[in-house]
């Protein structure tokens, strides 16, 4: 016999790889959106007014099908050019890869980067439009910045020729002149569309309720953006839609003009805005949505004294009451006189002294009408002359709480609103705060300054309360510096006796200072604290002035949270574990970005960027489901099969197929293939058109595979022997090779005992 030792066989392990790349037999289902059909209510399957999403394109390019046999003996497989015996559908192990496009065209990321791109625009509203527009041959000019100033120059003629509407309609006119109705960036069935969809025209003028406030929908507060109801965040959405399918930059600066001439239009006819919550600014929006909120504050504030003024024409005979006064009030020695006086100022204030010079002359003369005892002893307290005033601007009585001196029950008296602010008002007031300085004067210039409410409170306070002290009204309005103490009488009794608290004993309170400068004036006849015309006026100029990329930076919070919670309602769907968590690290990255003004760019990149990142994972993971048909499948069990298999190809890099060719997953892709292998065999049209035999044509369909050719080929062979002698130890031996169209490599892993050499 032979002397040496039979070598242990050799074992090998073979990798396949085969490449899907056509996708014709399957249908993208992201549909793209239909421009023409915006007018109708519909971009892309959703109503106007709302985002888009979806990818444009295919985002999953390649299918990767690797075929496993991990263990075979040499000498048993015949794999050539010509025959193989390694099946496909044989081999017992399946993995497969996807290979996703690089960056897919999805519309809501086109969305936000094109409004986005609003941003870094420096043009003005003027110059997208033309300056020209505003330009009027001759010597008037009819510009509307010029508005507010010619109303207030003295003029012979009646104020209503000088209005703001008339002025703003004969430049609107001469916009038109200028430029043709084919030249306007939004032709008329589109705005209307627009204004419709935002609630400005012919929709309910009640304003939305308390409960209706729904605020981000669980996104948090700090977004700085608008609730998903109000007008502002519908009117973001429609701004966001006209930049990028209506003339883009010239599309949005024409829908903005508009907008502030429906807002002017508003604020002059007393229409309150639809679509904002009740009460003032909500400091917690954008900046544009407080302003929106300030001008209904105007409006409403301006509606409700005109009423009061038509509802006050009947009821001044003399043994009538006033509007304002309160429900406790004792008329029952009314004074004729003073009654007609009351009726002379109401009509001495007229709608242009009332909106533009605040005249009070006459509420002066009332003042001093038979008070003139009260401005010297209406400070003091028991003084008996200021107890015969009548009360006025009663609102119901305190409780059991009476006043100290006369005993009368204490009445609560009408007061005014504080005034609504805006955040940009609160910090110009903080920054005249801060420049009067830390001096003794400075201090006493603020402390009055901020007691403008106080002292109409006072005022309205000893109007109601005729004969009060300073402690009658601490008592009502801050019951914390009335400290009251039980104590023993001269004849043992126990009484309550009650004095102000400490800071209200300093030496120039502004509090004793202000009460001794207030006159019993009850706030109807009360200089205004809120001056609505003023502010609505600065808001409409502010509005005016926002070029558009002012308008983009101020509604890009309400983008982002719009894109926000339509990525949530996409996910929703499809209940991806990976995209829950991008979304929340969304949310948390946008509150803190945009919960301060002015958020740096290259932060709202990377905002926008996770954005599209996760549309597109859930564009992947619907991609997948339809090649898949996971929604098809009528089997429960196989469809949380294959609903986990897709899950895992889109967070894993490669999943294996159980089952391999003969479960669930694998049928369908042994079908991708045999489809996408008889696509391929259709010879072209042109090839049809030749002359080819029936017999070529026969044996060209009958040769096609299931399996296109493998793009890769991977070999293990293993072994033990001994080496480097024949008596040395046996150790493992390893040899890898992989041969592509391309490329061929080799590597080795061989050992060898070291022990005796």
């Amino acid at each position: 016999g032979c002397p040496l030792t039979p070598l242990l066989p050799v074992s090998m392990a073979i990798r396949l790889t085969y490449v899907l790349q056509d996708w014709q037999q399957y249908f993208w289902p992201q549909q793209p959106p239909d421009i023409d059909a915006l007018v109708g209510g519909e971009v892309g399957g959703l109503e106007f007014g709302k985002l888009p999403f979806g990818a444009c394109e295919d985002p999953i390019s390649e299918l990767h099908l690797a075929t496993t046999w991990p263990h075979l003996t040499e000498g048993i497989i015949v794999d050539n050019d010509v025959y193989s015996d390694l099946d496909p559908i044989q081999a017992p192990q399946w993995s497969v890869r996807v290979r996703k496009a690089d960056n897919p065209q999805c519309l809501l990321g086109d969305f936000l980067t094109e409004f986005f791109k609003l941003c870094r625009r420096k043009e003005s509203t003027d110059e997208i439009l033309g300056r020209s527009a505003f330009e009027e041959e001759g010597k008037e000019v009819a510009d509307i910045t010029h508005a507010l100033s010619k109303l207030t120059e003295p003029a012979p003629v009646p104020i209503h020729k000088l209005s703001v509407t008339n002025m703003v309609h004969s430049a609107k006119k001469k916009i038109r002149k200028h430029r043709g109705v084919d030249e306007s960036p939004l032709n008329n069935e589109v705005l209307n569309t627009i204004l419709l969809v935002s609630c400005l025209c012919m929709l309910s003028k009640a304003n939305l309720s308390a409960c209706s406030y729904r605020l981000y929908c669980g996104c948090p507060i700090q977004f700085k953006s608008a609730p998903s109801d109000s007008l502002t965040y519908k009117l973001a959405l429609c701004l966001c839609m006209i930049n990028f399918y209506h003339g883009g930059v010239k599309g949005v600066a024409h829908l903005w003009q508009e907008f502030v001439l429906e807002m002017r239009y508003r604020w002059e006819n007393n229409y309150l805005i639809p679509g904002l919550a009740n009460g003032p600014p909500d400091l917690r929006c954008c900046l544009l949505h407080q302003k929106l909120q300030m001008l209904n504050c105007c409006i409403e504030r301006k509606k409700a004294r005109d009423e009061g003024k038509r509802g006050s024409m009947p009821d001044r005979s003399p043994g009538g009451t006033s509007g304002d006064t309160g429900k406790g009030a004792d008329h029952s020695g009314d004074n004729p006189d003073k009654e007609k006086e009351v009726g002379k100022s109401w009509e001495s204030w007229s709608d242009s002294e009332e909106e533009f010079f605040e005249c009070l002359s006459d509420t002066e003369d009332l003042k001093g009408n038979g008070q003139e005892n009260g401005k010297k002893g209406g400070a003091k307290e028991g003084n008996k002359e200021s107890v015969n005033l009548k009360p006025e601007g009663r609102l119901h009585p305190h409780g059991k709480l009476t006043l100290l001196h006369p005993g009368e029950p204490l009445y609560i008296p009408i007061t005014q609103e504080p005034a609504p602010m805006t955040e940009d008002l609160l910090e110009e007031q903080s920054e005249v705060l801060a420049k009067l300085g830390t001096s003794a004067e400075g201090a006493h210039l603020r402390a009055r300054m901020q007691s403008a409410c106080l002292l109409s409170d006072m005022e309205s306070f000893k109007a109601a309360n005729p004969g009060c002290c300073l402690e009658d009204f601490v008592r009502w309005y801050s019951p914390r510096d009335y400290i009251e103490e039980e104590v023993v009488d001269e004849k043992g009794n126990i009484v309550i006796k009650g004095e102000l608290s400490a800071r209200m004993k300093i030496p120039s309170n502004m509090w004793v200072e202000a009460w001794e400068t207030a006159k019993p004036v009850p706030a109807r006849r009360q200089k205004r604290l809120f001056d609505d015309t003023r502010e609505a006026e600065k808001v409409l100029h502010y509005l005016a002035v926002q070029k558009p990329a002012d308008l983009a930076r101020h509604l890009l919070p309400c983008i982002i949270h719009a894109a926000v919670l339509k990525v949530k309602e996409e996910e929703a769907l499809e209940d991806i574990s990976s995209v829950k968590k991008i979304i929340k690290q969304i949310i948390s990255h946008s509150s803190k970005v945009l919960r301060f003004p002015n958020p740096e760019d290259k932060k709202l990149e990377e905002i926008i960027a996770q954005i599209m990142s996760v549309e597109a994972i859930i564009a992947r993971a619907r991609s997948l489901k339809a090649k898949f048909g996971v929604e098809k499948c009528e089997n429960e069990e196989e469809k949380e099969d294959l609903q986990r298999f897709v899950n895992c190809l889109l967070e894993q890099p490669e999943v294996s197929v159980i089952g391999a060719g003969r479960g669930p997953a694998g049928s369908i892709i042994h079908k991708l293939f045999v489809n996408a292998q008889r696509v391929s065999a259709v010879p072209p049209l042109d090839e049809e058109l030749r002359s080819v035999s029936s017999e070529e044509r026969r044996l060209n369909t009958g040769t096609v595979s299931d399996f296109p050719p493998p793009t890769g080929r991977e070999v293990i062979l293993r072994t033990t022997v001994p080496r480097p002698a024949t008596y040395s130890k046996p150790l493992p031996q390893r040899m890898y090779s992989v041969l592509t169209k391309e490329d061929f490599r080799l590597a080795g892993a061989f050992s060898a005992d070291t022990t005796f050499f």
